[in-house]
């Protein structure tokens, strides 16, 4: 991550671990198709955090209710937004309704539309 701070420094808890994930599981189904890369990095977050599949199973048997669970500390909004961006670039492919979903997330957290774009392009980059 680029803060240099880990998951676990800024998502002490299990709850917010739980809405970290959350947040990103929204966004990979965003485009109604999880790809092996989308698959391979949820994987991927959900060890970091810790999370088993009992964990995560309210998660994904719930996801038609679900909705975006925003961060209140400035560092984690920036964290998730950057894990968000990653996800979304999984597939090699800016997809819309996921960059749509991004930019609702972006603006929700109090963030503009250039710093999104910005992170995008920072992250295509990399």
């Amino acid at each position: 991550m680029a803060t240099g701070t880990s998951y676990n420094d800024l998502l002490n808890t299990r709850q917010k671990k739980l809405a970290f994930f959350q947040n990103i599981v929204l966004l990979a189904i965003a485009d109604r198709h999880v790809d092996e890369q989308e698959s391979d990095f949820l994987v991927t977050i959900g060890d970091q955090l810790g999370l088993t599949e009992k964990d995560t199973q309210p998660i994904t048997d719930n996801l038609s209710v679900l909705s975006f669970i925003m961060p209140e500390d400035g560092m984690q909004k920036t964290m998730e937004l950057q894990t968000l961006v990653l996800m979304m670039l999984q597939d090699g492919e800016l997809e819309e309704r996921e960059y749509n979903l991004c930019l609702e997330y972006t603006r929700r957290i109090g963030y503009s539309k250039e710093i999104l774009d910005d992170l995008i392009t920072q992250l295509t980059k990399s």
